[in-house]
């Protein structure tokens, strides 16, 4: 059968405007419903199937699937009961998984007859989505499967007893903490009293529960059908948790590869929930998203770029193709937008090289055009499977401004932000004149203030979290007589770092301060001299030259530092071990420091 003749199809394409803007629908008949599917983009490349969950509609996906339209065939549909789907009569036993499957079969037959589908599935949509990836006669007709907020219920079935049965204290807090998230599902097995709040109160509230809770952009969700769409939701509990809780099937094995979006806000569900899910999925990719439940709607980017990147390997047809980044982290960062300050040599260039090991989509900025281009090319290279290069003036706070707005509209508000650029100067107070102020504190502080205020912002108005790194150093707590511009700058980098830390943690925004010491990079064989004739200051940019590099510590194991600092959301991390020595004087032997300050030393 071609792609022309759909299997149980009616009423051929309605034209789009109600539902997703662009979309196609159309009706597809299973088990006595009628249900409202929507298509976008074109047919002929690979069908990627999206499944909603409670209390949505198929529009909570509107986003992701516009951004995977312009490279796949994306079809929603609402679920039985849901959008502008009829709900079967009676509502009781009208919502089992047998039932969903066949719905999803009659979806998938219809749109894409003659090659599998690649399914897409979120909270309850993720539920079904175990259900068909796991049962025998789907088998051939999924391609791959991405579940995000919704576990198999025959493997939480298995999780629980393994727990009951063979409990420990780890045990027993992990299902204590699981129980105090789904005190909902309690909740909706009672009679009648979902149907009414939902209908009532609840269903007049609830945009405003989601915009206050998860900071979830409204738009085209939720629509107007949410009150009658949850309540009779309600029969998705009712028909199946219990039944398969009790009794979970013993032969719940994914038939196709598995990628597992795992949100670690998520206000409903436990991490540990898919502990050993290998176990059920051989073929298993995990990752993680800082982000709370609905990531549909929150995180649309993150979702485009994971899902496009697992459809395309699998399309590709090589087995031995790795969908997750190699590098360290790579379940943390891949996919996520990281900018890079600083990024055409030295640590910039060394952190942008070791997000897009771990798969991050990264912007190198510098003033060196030429070199901000080097590094996106070799992130591409790398493991990035996007990069880009902007040229900017750090110090001038209308073109960071802009750049912003720039880089919000062209590639998504930024998850992780590193401030890294920055000059060094060295010379006694006494001979820094005004203009060596002014430049240093251009560039090492305000530089720093700029990019925290400009991506901070927008970072806080997406509400869902973020990380920046600011690049201070060892010279923040360690004081010189012969550094007194650069130490100054970087010791208010730290003060700014702590401060904004303490003001972004409700807002689950991390920062953290980078102290450096001695590292093999230009800033310190191209640090300025005050007050030295231009001969001296080549000869001591030389000597410099000259020292360094039998230092070995490279920048990659900076980069490295700042890669961890974020996952671990650490406030001040010194990295060399003068940087950590430095530090522990500085906190219990400050007279020994300022005896130090009075020896010549440079960056």
């Amino acid at each position: 059968m071609s792609r022309g003749q759909r299997s149980g199809a009616t009423g051929g394409e309605a034209v789009a405007g109600a539902g997703i803007a662009g979309a196609r629908e159309r009706r597809v008949r299973t088990g006595g419903i009628e249900l409202c599917v929507a298509e976008l983009g074109d047919p002929e490349q690979p069908t990627v199937l999206l499944v909603h969950g409670y209390p949505d509609s198929k529009e909570v996906w509107s986003e992701v699937a516009r951004g995977l339209a312009d490279r796949f065939h994306v079809v929603l549909y609402d679920v039985r009961g849901c959008g502008r789907s009829t709900a079967p009569r009676p509502l009781r036993g009208g919502f089992t998984l047998e039932k969903l499957t066949d719905d999803f079969l009659a979806v998938a037959d219809a749109v894409s007859p003659d090659r599998p589908v690649h399914l897409v599935g979120h909270d309850w949509g993720s539920v079904q989505g175990w259900e068909f990836a796991t049962v025998r006669r789907t088998e051939g007709r999924i391609a791959s499967f991405t579940s995000m907020s919704g576990p198999s219920l025959d493997h939480f079935g298995h999780w629980i007893k393994k727990r009951m049965t063979r409990p420990t204290p780890r045990r027993a807090a992990q299902l204590l903490q699981q129980s105090a998230k789904s005190w909902y599902v309690g909740v909706l097995h009672t009679p009648v009293l979902p149907e009414l709040a939902w209908k009532g109160p609840l269903g007049k509230h609830w945009p405003r529960v989601l915009e206050r809770l998860e900071k979830m952009p409204a738009g085209d969700y939720p629509t107007a059908s949410l009150p009658r769409d949850a309540a009779h939701g309600a029969w998705l509990y009712r028909d199946n948790v219990l039944p398969r809780l009790r009794r979970p099937r013993g032969d719940a094995y994914a038939h196709c590869p598995v990628q597992l979006i795992t949100p670690t806000g998520d206000a409903f569900l436990s991490e540990r929930l898919y502990d050993d899910l290998e176990e059920w999925a051989p073929q298993l990719v995990r990752r993680t998203l800082a982000a709370k439940h609905w990531v549909p709607r929150t995180r649309p980017d993150q979702l485009v770029s994971w899902i496009g990147a697992f459809v395309t390997a699998k399309e590709e047809g090589d087995p031995a193709r790795r969908v997750v980044a190699s590098g360290p982290h790579a379940d943390r960062f891949g996919g996520q937008l990281v900018l890079v300050t600083g990024a055409a040599s030295g640590i910039g260039r060394a952190t942008a090289f070791a997000f897009a090991e771990a798969g991050a989509r990264i912007i190198a900025v510098d003033r060196d055009a030429e070199g901000a281009a080097r590094t996106a090319d070799m992130s591409r290279l790398i493991g990035a499977p996007q990069a880009w290069a902007e040229v900017v003036d750090i110090a001038d706070g209308t073109a960071m401004e802009k750049l912003a707005d720039r880089v919000d509209a062209d590639y998504g508000t930024v998850d992780v932000l590193v401030n890294n650029a920055g000059i060094g100067l060295a010379g006694p107070f006494l001979r820094t004149t005004t203009e060596d102020w002014k430049k240093v504190l251009d560039v090492n502080l305000w530089g720093v203030i700029h990019g925290c205020r400009v991506f901070g912002r927008r970072m806080a108005d997406r509400g869902q979290g973020g990380h920046i790194v600011n690049t201070a150093s060892a010279a923040a707590f360690l004081p010189s007589k012969m550094l007194p511009a650069y130490s100054t700058s970087k010791a208010a980098v730290l003060m700014l770092s702590e401060c904004l830390r303490a003001e972004l943690a409700g807002q689950g925004i991390g920062v953290t301060a980078m102290c450096p010491g001695l590292v093999d990079t230009a800033i310190a064989n191209t640090a300025g001299s005050t007050g030295a004739p231009a001969d001296e200051e080549k000869r001591r940019q030389e000597e410099t030259g000259r020292k360094d590099p039998r230092r070995n510590y490279p920048p990659e194991k900076v980069a490295d530092a700042i890669l961890r600092a974020v996952v671990r959301n650490q406030a001040v991390v010194p990295v060399t071990p003068e940087a950590r020595g430095a530090r522990l004087l500085s906190r219990f032997a400050p007279r020994l420091l300022r005896t130090f300050a009075r020896f010549e030393r440079r960056v």
